[in-house]
């Protein structure tokens, strides 16, 4: 599952995106409301763990405004505060759920876990491709039966490809959509990862190359 952590306190958000990596989540950090919003609109995130106070944005107003949206991401809703009062008016704005600081990681996990096996009706779908299959919910990967192993950055191209099939993409474009601002990366990278992709899609079983070259453009992903 891509994870998105909207939290304005260091010391909790780095621990528990570490923590969420370890159990093969991706994981998206911001640290405030507006960025969060930003990040909420790409529509890539199955799950937001939300702050309730957050500078330039609060929780409650971010959850409101992608509720009219109409964002389909699952919001669990993170707070120091411990009153039914203020777990009615989070649960009112659209979450899904609300855990009270501090909280055990393990409580979570759980609670993620719970989320994930909602009915079908709010479970991402899973994203097929002939034989090649992806499972936004677990993060299951599986060409023919075979299961992927990818690295977040494989997963997170291979998912924007599923989400975009037949459409021609640039790398930069895929840089502006998967890459943070402040991380040092070119196109080079993207050429790279995508190369390791490719290798691993061949490794799993697929004898035709779903990543087409278009020159002097970019990728396009071919679902047929």
């Amino acid at each position: 599952m891509r994870i998105l952590i909207v939290e304005d306190d260091d010391r909790i958000a780095k621990p528990l995106a570490e923590y969420l990596r370890s159990q093969h989540h991706i994981v998206d950090i911001t640290s405030d409301g507006n960025e969060g919003w930003e990040w909420a609109q790409s529509g890539l995130h199955e799950l937001i763990l939300l702050d309730l106070m957050l500078p330039e944005l609060d929780g409650i107003t971010l959850c409101q405004r992608l509720r009219a949206a109409s964002s389909n991401a699952l919001i669990l809703m993170l707070t120091a505060r411990d009153t039914t009062t203020d777990k009615i008016i989070g649960l009112d704005a659209g979450a899904d759920d609300y855990l009270v600081k501090p909280f055990d990681l393990k409580e979570l996990a759980a609670r993620i876990r719970a989320l994930a096996r909602r009915s079908p009706e709010t479970r991402p779908p899973i994203l097929i491709c002939g034989n090649l299959q992806l499972d936004p919910a677990t993060n299951q990967i599986t060409y023919a039966g075979n299961l992927l192993s990818l690295t977040p950055k494989e997963y997170m191209i291979l998912e924007y490809f599923l989400r975009n099939p037949n459409q021609v993409v640039s790398r930069s474009a895929i840089l502006d959509k998967l890459w943070k601002i402040d991380q040092s990366s070119g196109e080079k990278t993207v050429k790279t990862h995508i190369t390791n992709l490719r290798n691993k899609l061949r490794a799993a079983g697929s004898s035709e190359d779903l990543i087409e070259n278009i020159y002097g453009i970019g990728y396009r992903f071919c679902d047929s």
